[in-house]
């Protein structure tokens, strides 16, 4: 109100005010446990003292390059030691971090770096080829103009050695000499504003070019501590490192463990059996994973699983959602499931499957599908909310009418990189508007029907492909499973399946067990929901082990619509 004024005229003044930030978490860590391990990769093994002496080295060094606010920093790196480094170097030296996905092709990576402006890229070795292919094809399209970023490759002794002989050969700097040129009782500064941006993430681009998500100092300060509440982390966690660090900054986990003193278990390579040796190795307490990565750990085979597990193993799920049938299978083999709801413009969990401890007493076929939905907002956000697009009103808590999910907080991004009508669209009406599409149940738990994109239109009917999806998954032989839709003669739409089949089914009939899975289907949903294609493959998925219904939906196109059949609905 304008005129009223607070009971007091007491200043802002430095021992009162600072900007949030998660840089302070590191120089804590390394004050309180200097000993206590802080990263874990192989054979290497590094204190929370030696990682703050070099991420202080790393953002000397990118000082001495006369990198620092206003510029980017582009990382393109599996979980090594290294990336985990980064997320504090850079921003150290005032920087923005910009963590690049490894499974990109060169095209995407080369817009990427342009439109970041990046100054500086550091890659692991194994993708140098990636990043020379990228920066060649940035050079072609300069028309001479390129500032070419400095360029330095991360050794590994696990890898090839010629990759990295050919990356020295091309004059990029060895990153061990690269740390060396910096000091490790560097003076860093935090930022002056909190709003300063920390890191740049990109949005997976299945349908146009990728869009660069900016988060503030401020958003990851929050977000680090939100996603470690949320969770129960304890301090001293053992974080295994299955969720890729450049996937939002690690979903902010990477300064949560400062913030915990915890220790990174890293792994270049995730499989089942990696997972189990970690955890009966390390004594992992926590993990990230979607649920493509839960999958193969609930099916992997006997000879690459360590049970009963040595202590309970907290598992935090998300980006997609998860079949009930998957959490009860996790559940049984004792990992302890937290369902979560994010994206890349929050840096991290906006929601969370809170538990009841009411629901402890149900069966667990029954807590596994409460389990499933993404729940309530988490603490960092101030709404979340399930709206009508048409009158931008909050759906009613029925668990029936489908909206869209919106949220607003200060762990939301501060916007689209030089996007201004993304923005506008984005931000509409005063919410972050997710383009997920979702029910509010009485009890105000939000579940997930599907993406606006993957709605199955069928003869004017809608049809939800992660309902579909869960059926599907009930399938005694049904490994994975993703729906999207298929050009069709007489509904214009229909849902067309592909499945991955578990290894018993290799030596069936393909064509029985088709008309098996559609029997199937006919007898547990509405006939209009029953696939009408049944694919039997590998289903392609992202780094962060999400499937490209986007490959599947174009791949469903090339089929050709489905025949209409004279004379049959």
């Amino acid at each position: 109100m304008v005129g009223v004024k607070d009971i007091d005229d007491l200043p802002k003044i430095s021992a009162n005010y600072t900007a949030l930030t998660p840089l302070w978490f590191i120089n804590r860590a390394a004050t309180l446990h200097p000993t206590r391990k802080s990263v874990v990769y192989g054979s290497k093994h590094y204190t929370w003292h030696q990682t703050y002496r070099r991420c202080r080295r790393f953002a000397s060094a990118l000082s001495k390059l006369s990198i620092g606010l206003g510029t980017t920093v582009s990382v393109i790196a599996p979980n090594v030691p290294a990336m985990y480094e980064a997320q504090f170097g850079a921003p150290m030296a005032g920087a923005v971090l910009n963590s690049i996905n490894i499974r990109l092709n060169a095209t995407v990576v080369a817009f990427i770096l342009s439109h970041a402006s990046s100054a500086v890229v550091i890659v692991d070795q194994e993708f140098f080829s990636l990043a020379e292919e990228a920066l060649k094809m940035m050079e072609a399209n300069s028309e001479g103009k390129l500032k070419t970023p400095h360029l330095i490759v991360i050794g590994d002794e696990s890898c090839d050695s010629k990759q990295l002989e050919y990356a020295l050969a091309r004059g990029a700097i060895e990153y061990e000499k690269f740390l060396e040129t910096g000091d490790p009782e560097f003076a860093w500064k935090p930022p002056e504003d909190e709003w300063q941006s920390i890191a740049l993430g990109y949005t997976s681009g299945t349908t146009a070019s990728p869009k660069g998500v900016v988060v503030s100092h401020r958003g990851a300060y929050l977000m680090s501590l939100n996603g470690a509440l949320i969770w129960g982390m304890n301090e001293g966690a053992v974080f295994l490192w299955t969720l890729p660090m450049f996937h939002g900054n690690g979903w902010s986990y990477t300064w949560s463990l400062a913030a915990l003193c915890g220790t990174s278990i890293c792994l270049r390579q995730v499989t089942a059996k990696a997972v189990y040796t970690a955890i009966a190795t390390h004594g992992v307490t926590h993990f990230c994973a979607a649920p493509v990565v839960l999958n193969a750990i609930a099916n992997a085979s006997p000879e690459d699983t360590i049970l009963p597990l040595t202590n309970v193993v907290n598992v935090n799920t998300a980006g997609a959602p998860p079949p009930p049938s998957l959490l009860f299978a996790m559940s049984q083999k004792g990992f302890r499931i937290t369902h979560t709801y994010g994206l890349t413009e929050l840096t991290g969990p906006a929601s969370v499957c809170a538990w009841k401890p009411e629901w402890d007493s149900l069966p667990f076929e029954t807590q596994a599908r409460l389990n499933a939905r993404q729940g309530v907002r988490t603490i960092c956000l101030d709404g979340l909310d399930v709206i009508d697009a048409r009158t931008n009103q909050p759906v009613p808590a029925d668990g029936k009418t489908i909206g869209e999910i919106v949220m607003r907080g200060s762990c939301v991004m501060k916007g689209y990189l030089k996007n201004p009508k993304a923005n506008e669209e984005a931000f509409a009406n005063g919410w972050f508007h997710s383009g997920d599409l979702a029910v509010k149940h009485p009890d105000n738990y939000i579940e997930i029907k599907d993406r606006l994109k993957d709605v199955i239109i069928s003869g004017g009917e809608n049809i939800s492909s992660v309902e579909v999806e869960k059926v599907l998954y009930l399938h005694p032989l049904v490994l994975e499973a993703a729906v999207v839709a298929r050009p069709d003669e007489r509904w214009g739409e229909s849902p067309c399946a592909f499945v991955t089949l578990k290894p018993e089914a290799d030596e069936l009939d393909k064509g029985k067990l088709a008309e098996d899975v559609s029997k199937f289907c006919r007898a547990k949903m509405p006939s209009y929901w029953v696939p009408k294609s049944v694919v039997f493959a590998a289903l392609p998925k992202s780094a962060t082990g999400k499937i490209q219904k986007h490959l599947l939906r174009a791949k469903a196109k090339e089929m050709g619509p489905v025949k209409m059949i004279k004379g049959k609905l």
